[in-house]
């Protein structure tokens, strides 16, 4: 190989690894909320849906309590019932910028941290929407256990303009039919119900 071949060898692949490699999932083009309250967002949160993955695999009745702590951190409290069992995990998020913008990072298994993005959020702080860096992961959550159905369908429909797999969505506090693993109804049959 000549020096130019592989120096254009070397030019497409920095190419492919700068353009190439991001998730077909991600979710860089979807802004984080501005103007984020950390004291606000803390307490406690039930999941109402959620993208299904193994490390929820079969929890129902799940719930995320936050804890602001002196150092800036937070400390994160996943709870919920696996098999009737209660479980939980303990971690920690910290900011990824500004502590102004709903941008964190959170680790259950330190020294590794996900993206924790909130992509929405109700100005009372009573619903919000959150992802990570790829479409793969997604979770709607409220202070109460459920939402009303014109919130839950307005959020849908703009997930799904967003490029989320909404029928995937599992309804672990209710709403399912088949042990949580799909919803009794679909987006057109959400929209109609009273």
């Amino acid at each position: 190989m000549t020096a130019r071949q592989w120096g254009r060898s070397a030019c497409a692949l920095l190419m492919f690894g700068w353009f190439g490699c991001r998730p077909a999932h991600d979710t860089a083009g979807i802004a984080a909320v501005t103007g984020f309250d950390a004291a606000r967002y803390m307490g406690k949160w039930y999941e109402i849906a959620r993208l299904p993955h193994s490390f929820e695999r079969d929890v129902s009745e799940p719930a995320a309590e936050y804890t602001l702590r002196e150092d800036g951190t937070v400390r994160v409290v996943n709870s919920g019932l696996r098999g009737g069992v209660p479980t939980q995990a303990a971690g920690v998020a910290r900011f990824a910028g500004k502590p102004d913008v709903g941008e964190l990072e959170v680790s259950f298994f330190r020294p590794f941290y996900g993206a924790y993005r909130i992509i929405h959020l109700e100005p009372d702080y009573s619903a919000a929407v959150v992802t990570s860096d790829s479409r793969d992961y997604l979770w709607i959550l409220g202070r109460e256990k459920s939402l009303p159905r014109e919130k839950l369908a307005h959020y849908l429909d703009w997930l799904e303009q967003q490029g989320f797999e909404v029928k995937l969505l599992q309804y672990p506090w209710g709403l399912v039919s088949g042990g949580g693993q799909q919803a009794d109804f679909s987006l057109p049959e959400l929209r109609k119900r009273p």
